[in-house]
């Protein structure tokens, strides 16, 4: 890297999350969006003039002068960028998630380790001001927990035409239960196929320390949601994702001579008002800086490798009793 203090970024996708990206590229400090591409040349002339950046007709030829590249594209395209990329950038950003099949995963995987590549993965989630604070609540309540369910559901999307809903939508959840939960050993689940594509799928996976995991994800629900519930010994815990709201239920014992009543008692944590995208693009300008000890929460090819493990079980589940 030239400069710690001025990073030179590409950015390649301009869809919906890529142009997320670009609104947060354009306004950090100390970095420079060196170039923006995308397949739609209408788009890329459009947008690089709205935010006053080069408009990249050669991604390969603009690659050679930049410090970092952040690849969001469609799924299927995933591979194939972080090959060109890696040939020229050794930090990169590749959105969720980082390919579609197990065997591409484990070849971007090779390729990281042969080349020391900085690969860092768009699980956006674990950058929600919600998911950090819970994850606080969760780890100080660890022997206490049970049960955790994620719901995670919306309309079908016109812009995702290449991944299932579990690849998709249900990713996220899979990965936020390995990151809060651990390790599993066993999984159970089911879904509804709809043209030939998983649309809703729901799965139950126990965790090597004796947890469970129960998550829902639907494209066919005509409401938007994304929630977290825990269950413990001693509370419930029930997060919004969207409204970045966490509410504690705990019962406690009121006492007088002779009456002895339970009364529950809700509790808020106050969660910050922070954008996940910016958490996670700050936190991939302060990798691009560490050669090593990148902090645990960073989501890497590991996680991506794990996640779509779990994709897979659960899809030949579905798919085998459909």
């Amino acid at each position: 890297m030239k400069n710690e203090t001025h990073l030179r970024i590409g950015l390649i996708g301009l869809g919906k999350m890529g142009t997320n990206h670009l609104r947060i590229l354009s306004i950090l400090k100390n970095i420079e969006l060196a170039f923006i591409y995308d397949t739609d040349e209408s788009k890329t002339k459009r947008l690089s003039m709205r935010y006053s950046v080069k408009a990249s007709k050669d991604v390969e030829k603009d690659l050679d002068g930049v410090d970092a590249v952040v690849i969001a594209t469609p799924t299927s395209t995933h591979y194939d960028y972080v090959v060109t990329c890696s040939k020229y950038v050794k930090n990169i950003f590749v959105e969720k998630p980082l390919s579609d099949t197990m065997e591409d995963i484990l070849e971007i995987e090779r390729l990281a380790l042969e080349k020391g590549l900085n690969i860092q993965v768009g699980f956006i989630e674990r950058f929600n001001p919600a998911i950090i604070e819970l994850e606080k609540v969760m780890d100080y309540n660890s022997s206490n927990i049970i049960n955790t369910d994620f719901i995670r559901t919306s309309k079908i999307s016109e812009r995702i035409t290449d991944v299932d809903v579990v690849l998709d939508l249900m990713v996220h959840d899979i990965d936020l239960a390995l990151f809060l939960n651990g390790d599993y050993d066993k999984i159970i689940s089911y879904g509804v196929e709809k043209n030939s594509m998983i649309v809703f799928a729901r799965a139950t996976i126990h965790h090597t320390n004796g947890r469970f995991s129960n998550i829902l994800a639907s494209r066919i629900t005509e409401k938007r949601i994304r929630q977290i519930n825990v269950t413990a010994e001693n509370m419930y815990i029930d997060c919004n994702l969207l409204r970045k709201e966490i509410l504690i239920n705990k019962q406690s014992v009121k006492s007088s001579y002779k009456n002895v009543t339970l009364i529950s008692t809700e509790e808020t944590i106050n969660v910050r008002p922070q954008e996940a995208l910016l958490n996670e693009l700050l936190a991939f300008i302060r990798c691009c800086a560490i050669t090593k000890n990148i902090p645990s929460h960073i989501p890497r090819i590991d996680a991506a490798k794990k996640s779509m493990e779990v994709v897979q079980v659960i899809r030949d589940e579905i798919l085998r009793n459909g």
